[in-house]
């Protein structure tokens, strides 16, 4: 980053449960988390509101969010702008907020990830999924993103001859971890056995390889690092020490190698540069695991595995919270839950709550930098952020 800049500290986060969230709507659920986060910073106002979300429009009707939001949760006259980045959209509003912190445009902002997506039919939710698709190329053809992500993991298990049983750690993995998180929609463990039984919903993914269609919201309070201890003493400071944002063609079939997640590849080694890392510095990675081939392809393009040896990761328990390089810790996409446009920012909250010292059962042995990762669409636009904990 431009030594210009100034650092970027988290002081507040704020989350509610992930479920079916039926009694809930849109903008209550937005400011369950705001509120939360405002309360966890000790702050009254800010300067800006930036909200990650994909489907408001489509699903609920509802376009001008991030005003709703403001004016709902008390802060009219603000700035306040929607994010869409597909299913990234969390992650593209922190760096939005980052942005305007660094850049000296503001001294508190508020970033939020919102969606409802469960009040609609399940055909209604997977067709406004699928708009983050080619339309003319994929979606027209039928294309879902369970359909395409099921063509990417029959090509890894051919291309490396890799068993389907072979995935079974990362859902494994992520359930075990969602049982020690209050607020994860399936806070229960699974066995290889129950993941080989699981009803197949698009060969070879099953229920067990798939991230939940759900409701949810969460979110930060960035300030300037150096005005951190302002905002609460008794907490550890935790800095963004780098964001990086990439893209790749929407459509598979375009790529230069489908099986290669480029837009990962960039996005997290512009990280690294900007944080003075590499792989082997990174306490926790909190990947995009919508389906259980994403959780492979991330840690092999980000470069904690090579090609093809990224299922091996699993196999070894490096992958579990005492492994080599910990994900999913509070259960990830598959266990914790999906909703779309708020999943980045639960990620940072979550990588929050380690470097705190606040993750409860799931804590890891003083844990001080982590890694985040949310992919929109299949891999289309990738955005990676390295947090920094300060006591």
């Amino acid at each position: 980053m431009n030594n210009l800049m100034r650092d970027v500290a988290i002081v507040g986060i704020g989350q509610t449960p992930v479920g079916e969230l039926w009694d809930r709507s849109l903008r209550h659920l937005g400011h369950d988390a705001i509120m939360a986060a405002m309360q966890d910073a000790g702050i009254e106002t800010a300067d800006a509101l930036f909200v990650g979300n994909m489907l408001s429009g489509e699903l609920a009707g509802q376009q001008h969010l991030a005003t709703l939001l403001a004016d709902f949760v008390g802060l009219r006259g603000i700035e306040a702008a929607k994010i869409e980045a597909a299913c990234a959209s969390g992650a593209a509003a922190l760096r939005v907020g980052m942005m305007a912190v660094a850049s000296g445009m503001a001294d508190v902002v508020i970033v939020a990830g919102v969606e409802k997506m469960t009040d609609t039919l399940p055909a209604e939710t997977t067709a406004a999924l699928a708009t983050a698709g080619d339309q003319e190329y994929e979606v027209a053809e039928g294309a879902t993103f369970l359909a395409l992500n099921a063509m990417l993991m029959r090509r890894y298990m051919h291309e490396y001859s890799v068993p389907h049983a072979a995935f079974a750690p990362f859902p494994v993995n992520a359930h075990q971890n969602a049982a020690g998180n209050p607020n994860a929609m399936f806070p229960m463990a699974i066995s290889d056995a129950r993941y080989a039984k699981a009803p197949v919903v698009a060969p070879p993914i099953n229920i067990m390889d798939s991230s939940p269609i759900c409701d949810g919201a969460a979110a930060v309070v960035l300030v300037p690092a150096e005005r951190a201890a302002d905002y609460g003493l008794d907490k550890r400071t935790v800095r963004i020490a780098a964001s990086a944002s990439a893209t790749d063609t929407l459509a598979i079939h375009d790529r230069r190698e489908p099986l290669f997640l480029e837009a990962a590849y960039l996005s997290s080694h512009k990280a690294y540069a900007q944080a003075g890392l590499t792989p082997a510095d990174i306490d926790l990675f909190e990947l995009h695991d919508a389906f259980s081939i994403m959780s492979v392809l991330s840690l092999e393009a980000c470069g904690f595995a090579a090609r093809g040896q990224g299922i091996a990761l699993g196999e070894s328990g490096a992958i579990t919270r005492d492994g080599k390089i910990p994900i999913t810790t509070m259960g990830g996409l598959k266990a914790r839950g999906h909703p779309v446009g708020a999943t980045g920012l639960y990620q940072v909250v979550e990588v929050v709550q380690q470097l705190r010292g606040e993750a409860g059962p799931n804590q890891l042995p003083h844990p001080h930098i982590g890694m985040t990762q949310n992919i929109g669409g299949s891999g289309a636009t990738i955005i990676t952020h390295i947090l920094v904990g300060q006591d």
